[in-house]
C-alpha cells in the first residue's frame, strides 16, 4: 500500500510541471501560483477542526509565515517561470536538486563539514546539473540559460526551507505546517497578483489546470505525502524526490509531445545519484562519522 501511494505522489508532483507549462502562459507565473496556494489553503481548512492545531498555529505564526514564503510563494513561481522556457520533463530533473541544497545548506550553516561521500554526491549532482543545462540551452541563449538559473534557485530556497523547518518547527503538526505555508503564501502572493491578472478570456483547459495544481498537486499531494510520513517514515516519503522527474518527462512527452532525450536521462541519473549521495540516502556508501 506504501508502495503504491509514493508512487501515485511522485506521479501527482510529476504532472505538476505538466499543469504549469499549460497554465503559465496565459495567467503567468504570479497569478498561477496565488490561485495554487489560495486553492491549496482551502483544501487543507479541515486541520483547523483540532483545537491543538490551532494553538500551534498562533504559537507558530512567525516560522509558518517563513517557510510559506521560502517554501512555497517564490520557490513556486520560480519553477512556473521556468516552465515558460523549458520542458516539463526538464524542469521536474532539475527540481531533484533539492536534497543538494538542503545538505549543502545543513553544512554551511549547522555541520561546518561533510563526510568525503556527500561532498562527493554534491559535486556529482552539479555535474548532472551542467549536462542537462548544456544540452538544453544550446541555441537558446540566455532566456533559457536564466530559466535554469530560475529552477535552481527555487530549488534553494526549498534547502533553505527544509533546514528551517527542522530547527524551528520541530514536534509541530506536518498539516498545520502544510496549511500555516499555504495560508502564508497566498497572504505574499494574492496582492501581487492583482497586478497581473490577465486582460482577456482565458481557455477553460487552463482553469482545469489551475484547480488539479490547487487541489490535486498541491492540497491532496500534501495530505498523502504525510500521511506516508506517519505510516512508513520521513526518510521513505523523502524518496519520492528520485521518481519525481521519471513521472514528468512521462508527463511531458505523453501529453506535450516533449522528446525525451539520452543527455537528459543521463543527466537525471547523475543529479539523481548525486543527490542519493549528498543526502545520505546511500547508506554503505557514506563514511564513518557521517
Amino acid at each position: 500500500m506504501n508502495v503504491l501511494e509514493l508512487l501515485a505522489l511522485a506521479a501527482i508532483w510529476g504532472a505538476s510541471f505538466l499543469f504549469m507549462r499549460v497554465a503559465v502562459p496565459e495567467l503567468g507565473p504570479i497569478a498561477l501560483i496565488a490561485l495554487r496556494v489560495t486553492i491549496a489553503a482551502l483544501v487543507l481548512i479541515p486541520v483547523l477542526r483540532s483545537a491543538i492545531s490551532c494553538d500551534q498555529l498562533r504559537s507558530k505564526a512567525w516560522p509558518l509565515f517563513v517557510v510559506g514564503v521560502t517554501n512555497s510563494a517564490p520557490p513556486f513561481c520560480l519553477l512556473a517561470y521556468s516552465t515558460l522556457y523549458v520542458n516539463a520533463g526538464v524542469d521536474s530533473i532539475l527540481n531533484a536538486t533539492t536534497p543538494l541544497w538542503a545538505a549543502l545548506i545543513a553544512m554551511v550553516a549547522f555541520q561546518g563539514s561533510m563526510p568525503l561521500a556527500q561532498v562527493a554526491g554534491l559535486l556529482l549532482g552539479l555535474v548532472g546539473v551542467v549536462v542537462l543545462a548544456w544540452e538544453t540551452s544550446i541555441g537558446g541563449g540566455s532566456v533559457l540559460v536564466l530559466a535554469i538559473g530560475a529552477a535552481l534557485l527555487a530549488t534553494l530556497f526549498y534547502g533553505f526551507a527544509v533546514n528551517y523547518s527542522k530547527r524551528h518547527l520541530a514536534g509541530v503538526n506536518p498539516f498545520v505546517v502544510a496549511f500555516g505555508s499555504q495560508v502564508s503564501a497566498s497572504i505574499v502572493l494574492v496582492p501581487m497578483s492583482l497586478f497581473f491578472l490577465p486582460k482577456y478570456a482565458v481557455a477553460s483547459s487552463t482553469w482545469a489546470c489551475v484547480a488539479a495544481l490547487g487541489v490535486v498537486c498541491t492540497g491532496f499531494a500534501y495530505v498523502l505525502f504525510f500521511r506516508l510520513i506517519e505510516r512508513a517514515g520521513a526518510a521513505y516519503a523523502a524518496s519520492v524526490t528520485f521518481l519525481i522527474p521519471i513521472f514528468g518527462m512521462i508527463w511531458g512527452s505523453v501529453f506535450l509531445q516533449e522528446p525525451i532525450t539520452p543527455v537528459m536521462i543521463s543527466g537525471c541519473v547523475i543529479i539523481l545519484f548525486g543527490t542519493a549521495l549528498a543526502s545520505g540516502k546511500l547508506g554503505g556508501l557514506r563514511t564513518r562519522g557521517a
